[in-house]
């Protein structure tokens, strides 16, 4: 297996792990892990795409946002997504944080204003005000869509029912996090966990009584939809808000620098045991809204802010075995078995190895005492080996070369530059059970075919027994095989059906995300859902006469490289993903793609950049193009409708090739006059 396929496979166990516990986290108030340990996950996610960029072309960030709402309250779509925050773990961290801020709005050595405010631990909701009054309350869900719970909401007597000021906006939605202090906690400790449990717990009983007895406190720290927006800066709403009445943590306010961000950072870390609320790190917003708003978001975080996690928990412990994964894409994960250990006060026994090269570079052996740190990760790393307690005949942990399946694996060479990727993959695709039935997880996942109830450990059942083995078997399952086994009545039989009816009726993009082809992650699967409109023109991918030519025009789509459409082919070059691919579609009804946005300045037109802009970067214009209905393409070709050039160096020759195929060209100042900026 190749370093970076093995990358991809970690990455993309860490993510469905996180999926696990933000269901327990979100919506069942029972998490397993500390939040120290969860934490650690996430940040070694934000690690792996730090350290590798192509694991961001994945965009399977999106499915770590909360956890899809329980059937318990009635579910209530959210006026605006409720996303959750990318983290910092060092300044180094913060630095390319504001770096990327910087290059995004193509400023160079601004210091901006940031809003700091301590990250509470507890329960994310959110208030929606018409005309002044309360009138509903949702809890985040999986950010898109809460669960209404306003009338425990309101059993917090200090949260305003009325706003009493005669220019409140006439729809005001209020984001706050709601909280046990740690002296109300003690007053109840027996019934729950921890302090966050407990006020989860609290929001989601069906009888807000119950709920009274419970010290709940909160703090408001963002909006949702504002009409008419009246703020100018983060600041200035906080300050407004606790004029109307709600309570905003204290210990908020403005930096300005780096240094300044550090110094808060130190100083709130030095005193959080005193709070008496949990806080875990700070939150870092810019301030200016209007940047804000410039800025956007990307698929599942706001790119204005970001939470700047407190330092990581470590323990020391002993390698007792090192064992392979193997992932849908055939990557080979190792991960060491070490003797249980209690890292900030989870027991641990599990602890990622990343890659094959991570082993040779920190020469990790079995047996060996390792320091073992959770930051980002649920499953711990190993930071370093403690060789002075290295046994004399311990030996060096050759990686091996075979698959659990018996299969040989390889390591990818990167075509442009020449270095071999640190993932070691199996090369048999559906032909290794391991990998084939990794992909069956994958197809019903939420951003895929999102079959509820058809979870991992279902997929590992179903697939020992041989119920499910191909996706097309999730569709003609054996019902009364399944009923005789444990767990399972008619009832949830009746629930998995009708989740899978559902599922038959997908869009395209999802569809072709969900077939697993590699590098092809929600994003790229969007891009080419875009080209191909239809299931019809997009299976001309089979016949290689044809996808010789398609691939050809894919180079033309910006965001498509040659990575990707190696990727596509190598695919459908495969029989057996043909037979797959072709047996799925037979039992689905395949949606025609839809533009986000029709009806923009740009509708359906193709745009590309060349050079570069005084008041805004590649990615802004960008994004500016998508959002108002247009298309951006990579190259000049006669689908080409403008060709926008910036002030700083535009390339000639693409300047000439569009004037011989008489493309529109729209020089920097002409395009900001398009933009009414």
């Amino acid at each position: 297996m190749d370093k970076k396929s093995k990358i991809i496979e970690i990455y993309k166990k860490k993510i469905n792990l996180l999926k696990k516990h933000n269901k327990l986290y979100f919506n069942n108030d029972s998490p397993i892990v500390s939040d120290s340990e969860y934490d650690t996950l996430k940040k070694e996610i934000i690690n792996l795409e730090k350290q590798n960029n192509f694991l961001k072309k994945l965009n399977l960030h999106k499915t770590i946002i909360g956890s899809p709402p329980s059937n318990k309250f009635k579910k209530v779509k959210h006026l605006k997504p409720m996303l959750s925050l990318s983290n910092a773990f060092d300044k180094k961290d913060m630095s390319d944080f504001v770096g990327k801020i910087n290059n995004f709005l193509n400023i160079d050595n601004q210091n901006i204003e940031f809003s700091s405010e301590p990250k509470i631990d507890g329960i994310s909701a959110t208030l929606i005000y018409e005309n002044g009054v309360l009138i509903k309350g949702l809890s985040r869900g999986d950010g898109t869509t809460g669960e209404d719970i306003l009338e425990n909401l309101k059993t917090i007597n200090t949260i305003p029912k009325k706003i009493k000021d005669n220019n409140v906006p006439s729809l005001c939605e209020i984001r706050c996090e709601i909280y046990i202090g740690k002296k109300g906690f003690n007053n109840i400790k027996g019934e729950f966990a921890n302090p966050r449990n407990a006020a989860g717990g609290s929001l989601r009983q069906k009888d807000p009584k119950e709920t009274s007895k419970i010290p709940l406190e909160y703090f408001a720290y963002g909006f949702g939809v504002i009409k008419p927006m009246i703020f100018k800066t983060q600041i200035e709403f906080l300050t407004k808000i606790k004029s109307w009445g709600f309570s905003i943590n204290p210990l908020s306010k403005i930096v300005k620098n780096l240094n300044e961000i550090e110094s808060q950072h130190h100083h709130i870390d030095s005193v959080r045991s005193s709070l008496d609320y949990d806080i875990d790190g700070l939150v870092y917003k810019v301030n200016d809204l209007k940047l804000q708003s410039r800025l956007g978001n990307t698929s599942n975080s706001p790119r204005w802010a970001i939470a700047y996690k407190f330092s990581a928990e470590k323990a020391v412990t002993k390698i007792k075995d090192i064992v392979i994964q193997v992932g849908r894409t055939g990557a080979i994960t190792p991960v060491a078995k070490v003797e249980p250990v209690t890292v900030g006060g989870v027991v641990v026994s599990n602890a990622t190895l990343h890659n094959e090269d991570e082993i040779n570079r920190k020469d990790i052996r079995i047996g060996d005492t390792v320091q073992i740190q959770r930051a980002g990760d649920v499953i711990p790393q190993v930071v370093q080996v403690d060789l002075s307690k290295r046994n004399q005949n311990s030996k060096k942990y050759i990686f091996p070369d075979k698959c659990l399946c018996g299969g040989l694996t390889q390591k990818e060479r990167n075509k442009s530059t020449k270095k071999e990727d640190a993932v070691r993959r199996c090369t048999k695709g559906y032909d290794c059970d391991y990998i084939a039935k990794e992909k069956l997880k994958h197809i019903v996942s939420k951003d895929a075919f999102n079959i509820d109830g058809l979870g991992k450990k279902v997929i590992d059942q179903f697939w020992d027994l041989k119920i499910i083995r191909e996706p097309s078997d999730i569709f003609t399952i054996n019902y009364n095989k399944v009923e005789n086994l444990e767990g399972w009545g008619k009832l949830s039989i009746s629930n998995l059906k009708k989740a899978i009816n559902k599922s038959k009726n997908i869009e395209l993009d999802k569809f072709i995300f969900s077939v697993g082809i590699r590098h092809i992650g929600q994003e790229n699967a969007k891009i080419l859902a875009g080209f191909f409109q239809s299931i019809d023109k997009f299976s001309k991918l089979f016949k290689e006469s044809n996808r010789k030519i398609v691939l050809r025009h894919l180079i033309d789509l910006d965001g498509i490289g040659e990575i990707q459409i190696n990727s596509i082919n190598s695919f459908f070059s495969s029989n057996k993903n043909k037979e797959i691919v072709e047996q799925l579609i037979q039992k689905l009804k395949i949606n025609n793609y839809k533009a986000r946005n029709k009806k923009g300045k740009f509708s359906n037109k193709t745009i590309m950049f060349t050079g570069g802009f005084e008041k805004m970067s590649r990615s802004e214009a960008k994004s500016l193009v998508e959002n108002n209905g247009g298309k951006v393409l990579g190259t000049i070709s006669k689908k080409l409708d403008i060709l926008v050039t910036g002030n700083s160096k535009p390339t000639k020759k693409k300047i000439e090739q569009a004037k011989q195929l008489s493309i529109e060209i729209v020089r920097e100042n002409e395009w900001y006059k398009i933009l009414d900026i």
